[in-house]
């Protein structure tokens, strides 16, 4: 029987992730605390629509598919007490509640460090300065797809591009909120139907298209993994897929949804499909 092995949430959209030993799963469908900030450029402030729906494009903020060193920055935050917290190479850069004067703090200081970065030309572009920190740190809003889905994997299927890359990956590159263990590799991609984590029940959607996020090594911010070849070419997948969507049951993503029956999952719970 697949179990939850670890848990991973995302306060800052396009940073590397927190492990946590339980997420809750809110009744729209998305996870308490993941996703709620996100630093956008000066020209992409405001959302865009898609099916009715808040849609903010990662290309035009700041993320790992285009900025790798943002990869080795540890963010935690506390969803209660509303602080963040960000360091680089174990050394502190900011401790902030997000009033008005902590959010100006976070965006000197993250400006500040991507500037100082090897990505620092791409920061300079027309459009892209001053940055803007978005998101109220209550609402899970900067999901990569309109609707906000829950995203999973197995171990075996990290283990699989692993062996193929002869190197051992972190389960942080892949961005994924829930990782299980117990299963085969690439079984997460045929699933149908009903999937339950616990006493939660979801809907298993579409399979994860990769981008080149998980290139960069989570502790060096470094691209040293050719991870998007090693899932085509040399395992042979169509397009570069790794992990699963899953939707709330009872959330649709539509305008005027009531939602779902969210709840708790945690590290060890089991994980039933069909």
């Amino acid at each position: 029987m697949p179990r939850v092995a670890a848990l991973y949430r995302h306060p800052i959209k396009g940073f590397t992730p927190e492990r946590l030993d339980e997420l809750a799963v809110q009744s729209d469908g998305r996870i308490a605390g993941d996703r709620v900030l996100a630093f956008r450029f000066a020209d992409a402030a405001q959302p865009e629509q898609r099916d009715g729906l808040d849609y903010w494009p990662k290309s035009k903020g700041l993320a790992l598919e285009a900025f790798p060193t943002l990869a080795a920055l540890q963010v935690s935050y506390d969803h209660v007490a509303r602080r963040v917290r960000v360091a680089y190479d174990d050394t502190l850069l900011v401790d902030v509640v997000l009033d008005a004067d902590g959010r100006e703090e976070l965006t000197e200081i993250m400006t500040a460090f991507v500037l100082d970065s090897p990505e620092w030309k791409l920061l300079q572009r027309e459009g892209r300065l001053p940055l803007v920190l978005v998101g109220d740190g209550e609402r899970a809003r900067f999901q990569d797809r309109s609707k906000g889905f829950v995203t999973l994997h197995s171990t075996a299927s990290v283990d699989a591009v692993s062996v193929v890359l002869g190197q051992e990956l972190d389960h942080r590159r892949f961005r994924s909120n829930v990782v299980i263990e117990g299963a085969d590799a690439w079984d997460e991609l045929a699933w149908t139907g009903e999937v339950r984590i616990g006493d939660v029940r979801f809907t298993a959607e579409g399979p994860i298209v990769r981008c080149l996020a998980p290139h960069a090594n989570p502790d060096t911010g470094i691209r040293d993994a050719r991870i998007l070849t090693a899932l085509t070419r040399d395992i042979g997948l169509p397009e570069p897929t790794l992990g699963r969507l899953l939707l709330l049951q009872g959330v649709t993503g539509a305008v005027g949804d009531e939602g779902g029956m969210g709840g708790v999952i945690r590290v060890g719970d089991e994980v039933t499909v069909g």
